[in-house]
Order: C-alpha cells, then structure tokens, then sequence
C-alpha cells in the first residue's frame, strides 16, 4: 500500500494541515503536488489498496478550479480517500461535496472526510496560528476515529456537508502585485499554479487568470508581491464577523 498526499496548497497552510493528519497513517508518504501545472496527473499509478489523503482550501466556499481540472485527470482506480477541506476561519460552504464528487468521478473511493481551520492566506488576523496545538490534538483523534471505520469496511456512503448547485464563485478582487521591492527573480512567475505571471516580465500580474491564491506573496523572497491595503482594510472589516472567534475542525464518517 502506498500512502499518498495531493496537496493544493498556495501558501502552505493547507499541507501543514494535512501533514498533521497525514503523519498518523504513515512515515512514508508520496507527495502529489496539485499546484504543479506542468505535470502528468493522469500517469500516477493508483491502486484499491492505495490511501489519499486529499486536501484543498476552500476558495468561496468551493474547491479551486485549477485543483478540480487536475483530480479530474487522475485514474483513482479504486484508491481510498480522505477529503480535507482547511478554510481560513469563514466556512467551507460547498468545498466538500464538490470535492467528493470530483474524487468519485475520477475513480476513487471517500471514506472520510474533515474540515479544518489554517490562517487565512490573505487576511493573517483571521485563524491567526492555526493549526495549533488545540488543532494538533483534534486531527490525531480524527485520523484514529477515521482508521476504525476504514477496519469496519462500511459499504455506506460517506455523507459530507453542501448543496447543489454549488454556491457561485467568480473570484475575488484582491489581486496581488509587485512594488519596487520586485527584482525580477521569477520564484512567483514558477510557482504560479495558473501561469498569471509572465517569466519574462514577472513584475507584471494577469489579473484575468490570477485566481487569487496569494502562492507568489508566499514565494517572493523580497516580499515585493503584495494586495493593495486600499482593498485588504475595507474587505477585512466586512469579514471581521463571519471570520470571528474560533471555528470548529469537524469530521465526517
């Protein structure tokens, strides 16, 4: 058995939430890097014996576009899954039920699934240090609740949270750009998991393909990438409610 890790995570919150969870399967794990848009999804040799851990934020309320486009490619041949939404401290909406459906079109099997709170990648006041220690705690009882069903061999199907149709995401105004710091490095132009940053020109945003994701803020050495604070204040006190105190890691079965 091989215990696999897909990951769409842009500035890292969401595989530091998944490697907690993950660690508990197995010290031996293959990484899949969904941000990756050069790579051959569709070649990944799955297996029915096969464990995914499968984690993704949660954009709007729904599973990124990119990240839906590559699942979609796999060939899960039966492998198992474990869906993770982690969300920066708002909600996960329809995150789950798209992902789960994503999963089972592409030939996998949900056997679990969880959502998780990590500080949100735009706005740090949000979810401010999480996953922390409380959050540690929670995932290592939820990956030994998730092992004694997977040893039940249940035939029900796995319920997850949402409802069609999806809730509408088009996007969100907050696009990144380059200040004087930007020394033309093209560290954000490669990691871009959608290309909206030309290699040759990567002080420069195509601000139609950008969806947002904030992996060149993360990526940038200089810390020269950046939201216009005239966008970040006004948006971060709309949000102040539905992003305040402390939200639940929750677990599906």
């Amino acid at each position: 058995m091989t215990t696999y890790e897909i990951l769409f995570s842009p500035t890292g919150g969401t595989m530091k939430t998944a490697n907690l969870l993950t660690k508990e399967f197995s010290p031996d794990v293959r990484v899949v890097d969904l941000m990756d848009r050069k790579a051959d999804f569709s070649a990944i040799p799955f297996r029915p014996e096969d464990l995914c851990i499968v984690a993704v934020p949660s954009f709007g309320g729904r599973v990124p576009v990119p990240a839906v486009k590559r699942i979609s490619r796999m060939q899960g041949n039966g492998a198992k899954a474990i869906l993770m939404a982690v969300f920066g401290n708002r909600a996960i909406d329809d995150t789950l039920l798209e992902l789960k459906e994503v999963l089972t079109q592409a030939g996998f099997q949900p056997v679990a699934a969880l959502e998780a709170v990590a500080q949100h990648s735009i706005m740090p006041q949000f979810g401010t240090g999480r996953p922390d220690n409380r959050d540690h705690r929670e995932l290592m009882s939820f990956a030994q609740q998730i092992k004694e069903k997977m040893a039940e061999e249940s035939a029900e199907e796995l319920y997850v949270p949402g409802s069609f149709p999806y809730r509408p995401y088009n996007g969100i105004p907050m696009k990144p750009k380059a200040d004087h710091g930007c020394v033309r490095c093209g560290h954000c132009a490669r990691h871009c998991p959608v290309g909206a940053i030309p290699l040759e020109d990567p002080n420069r945003t195509n601000t139609q393909v950008c969806i947002s994701c904030m992996a060149c803020t993360a990526f940038c050495p200089q810390r020269a990438r950046k939201v216009s604070p005239l966008v970040l204040l006004p948006a971060g006190l709309a949000m102040r409610k539905s992003c305040g105190g402390r939200k639940p890691n929750k677990l599906y079965l």
